[in-house]
């Protein structure tokens, strides 16, 4: 993926732009009724969200909602700013306690089913990935005791563009996935990625087992993406947007397996 994804992406779709940087995605969705992200990026791109809401005639406060797809800190890290500037943070049930006891807690909430050491030892390159979530403030951020928990499958009528929340987990306990249906969108989070950046491999494929707490619930939850609409777009946490039919990302995740 290039190095220019620095700087937000505007144009992903109508009414949604790209934020975040080379190793890590959020967005944010401009609905007739409001704002609202998904996800949160990491605690450095404060600034990159202040300046691009800025410049779309927004602040941080006109921000209504914030939907976590899972609670790794590469996730959640401005979820703690959004909140106190009044946005309501969304997170399943199942990784509440993620943000609650904040970042660190992480590998307790949902520990990872192999180690990391492996693939730094086959990859050394991939040591860039946690050296560069550590400098932008991953493992730093602050708690978010105060959050709205959903449940599979939830309709939130309380968010602009009313997405429905699809249960992904694997990745996660509580991966989700948040559905537009009226914009053909589905935000995937960790679920299904195009960049792995532990092992450095790029198209339609699960995030490898280091990073991963149940690679064969994370495999099986792709078979709820197959029986969304073929034409849906999918967008995840890391790499870039997915177009044409979604079965065949996924038949390609597959094939790919979980490393």
């Amino acid at each position: 993926m290039s190095r220019s994804t620095h700087r937000p992406h505007r144009g992903i779709a109508p009414g949604v732009d790209r934020l975040g940087d080379h190793l890590v995605n959020f967005y944010l969705v401009d609905d007739p009724d409001g704002l609202v992200l998904i996800d949160s990026g990491l605690p450095a791109h404060l600034g990159q969200l202040r300046d691009h809401l800025a410049a779309c005639g927004h602040t941080l406060s006109d921000v209504r909602a914030v939907l976590l797809t899972h609670g790794h800190p590469d996730h959640t890290g401005l979820a703690h700013s959004l909140k106190q500037s009044g946005a309501d943070i969304w997170v399943h049930q199942r990784d509440a306690d993620i943000l609650r006891d904040g970042p660190r807690s992480a590998l307790r909430h949902a520990k990872p089913e192999r180690s990391m050491l492996p693939y730094l030892l086959r990859h050394p390159a991939s040591a860039a990935t946690p050296l560069h979530l550590a400098r932008k403030g991953a493992f730093t951020a602050r708690a978010v005791p105060d959050v709205r928990v959903l449940t599979d499958h939830q309709l939130l009528e309380d968010v602009p563009g009313t997405p429905r929340a699809l249960a992904l987990p694997g990745h996660t306990p509580g991966s989700t996935g948040y559905l537009f249906p009226e914009r053909g969108l589905l935000f995937t989070g960790d679920a299904l990625v195009t960049h792995d950046g532990l092992t450095g491999e790029t198209g339609p494929r699960l995030v490898c087992r280091g990073f991963t707490h149940d690679g064969d619930a994370a495999m099986a939850a792709l078979d709820r993406i197959d029986e969304l609409p073929t034409t849906t777009l999918l967008l995840p946490g890391h790499g870039d947007p997915v177009t044409g039919d979604a079965r065949t990302a996924t038949g390609k995740a597959r094939q790919a397996g979980l490393r």
